[in-house]
């Protein structure tokens, strides 16, 4: 056997991250962030605060899933892969042990910070890992998985954080999600290999040198922000869902969790299309069947909306096709995204990361504006899918146009 197969940073020696624990990696920090949300009146009223203060427990927490990608991806990228998520996955086991035990609502906020910064540790390195570590067919086939993870997370997080409320109570949630940390930390441990060839290098030039590397090529953008449009652009739904189901329409409670778990099913169709597809039909035509199933939904709901036709089978049907396109278009983007600079991997992810949940709290914020909430989430998906398409589009001009330049050049 000759040396260079034996070397740690040769591709093909390197051992896989396990696909299942990356997915419940990517799935903790997913969670975290709506899971809260039906424990909220009574942590207000333990805490003796009003709705508002615990609020901005939900609010710090997207903020610092969004920002926390930024430097887990171009560090991973320097110091590796490996000790980046045990440390992130440290700091979400410690941070919601501390939530739990918060004795007033300034400790509660500021540690949901820092869970948060840890959670999207995995969100970040997840990516990259499967980046690492598979050829581009099967980084689709991974990457749908993980990204079908993180936007069934929060369908299914109200669900799990009112059976925590219902058996001890507000601070029950953040046991839950202890637990889970402290589980997927030790695991991490024993079974996560670093799948990246770490530089050695830090600095905060280099860190600016990698993004602005990025953020100079059109190709990079156009996917990321269409894959991110792509993604969370449900989000202006499940937030405007019990709203329209329970006040609009004038169905009960239940009926708003049972919708979203359907509609959710959906994702996990569109995601199993792209699975199996994408070794037969190139990933750039999935990206505009899937954002043209979007927007065709979309279009459809605003129309019985106006027409005053919209009713519950109507909505639930409509917006499971909606989840269907994104669940296709969303991993093709994010494969294309991780694919645009093979030596900025890490730094790639952490920005796509940052620029879905910026643009999922932008529209989740969009939904809430007027007094209709079915008109409103109509628009905000509408417009999400077609910029989505629109960068998309731009995104695959641009590739053809250098494989035409360097073609010519030959």
């Amino acid at each position: 056997m000759s040396d260079d197969t034996a070397s740690p940073d040769h591709t093909s020696v390197r051992r896989h991250a396990p696909l299942w624990l990356l997915v419940m990696i990517t799935l903790s920090g997913t969670l975290a962030m709506h899971m809260f949300v039906p424990a909220l009146p009574d942590a207000a009223r333990s805490l003796q605060v009003s709705s508002a203060a615990v609020q901005a427990t939900i609010g710090i927490y997207i903020l610092g899933l969004a920002f926390g990608q930024l430097f887990y991806g171009p560090l991973s990228d320097a110091l590796g892969r490996r000790p980046l998520l045990m440390v992130g996955l440290s700091l979400y086991f410690g941070a919601g042990l501390v939530a739990a035990l918060a004795p007033n609502v300034e400790t509660l906020v500021l540690a949901r910070l820092f869970q948060a910064l840890g959670g999207c540790a995995g969100l970040a390195l997840g990516r990259a890992m499967v980046r690492d570590t598979t050829s581009a067919d099967e980084a689709v086939r991974a990457l749908a998985l993980l990204n079908l993870i993180m936007m069934v997370g929060p369908g299914l997080a109200p669900l799990i954080g009112s059976s925590m409320v219902e058996l001890g109570g507000w601070r029950m949630v953040f046991v839950f999600l202890s637990v889970l940390g402290a589980l997927t930390l030790f695991l991490t441990w024993r079974l996560v290999p670093e799948t990246g060839s770490p530089t050695g290098v830090v600095s905060v030039s280099v860190l600016a040198q990698d993004y602005t590397s990025l953020l100079r090529s059109p190709k990079y953008l156009g996917y990321a922000f269409g894959g991110a449009c792509a993604t969370t652009s449900i989000y202006a739904f499940i937030a405007a869902a019990p709203f329209v189901i329970t006040e609009q329409l004038q169905h009960p409670v239940r009926d708003v969790g049972i919708a979203l778990g359907i509609i959710m099913i959906g994702m996990g169709v569109g995601n199993a299309i792209t699975r199996r597809l994408v070794l037969n039909v190139p990933v750039e035509r999935l990206l505009v069947f899937g954002n043209g199933l979007s927007i065709a939904s979309a279009v459809i709901f605003l129309g019985l909306e106006l027409a005053g036709w919209l009713n519950l089978p109507a909505v639930v049907v409509l917006m499971l096709f909606f989840a269907m396109g994104s669940g296709t278009a969303s991993p093709a983007a994010l494969s294309k995204t991780l694919m645009v600079d093979a030596h900025h991997v890490g730094s790639a992810a952490g920005m796509y990361g940052f620029s879905q949940m910026a643009l999922g709290a932008l529209f989740t914020l969009m939904v809430g504006w007027g007094s209709n909430p079915a008109l409103s989430a109509a628009i905000v998906l509408i417009g999400a899918a077609v910029a989505g398409q629109v960068g998309v589009q731009f995104a695959i001009r641009q590739e053809r146009q250098e494989a035409h330049s360097e073609g010519g050049s030959r």
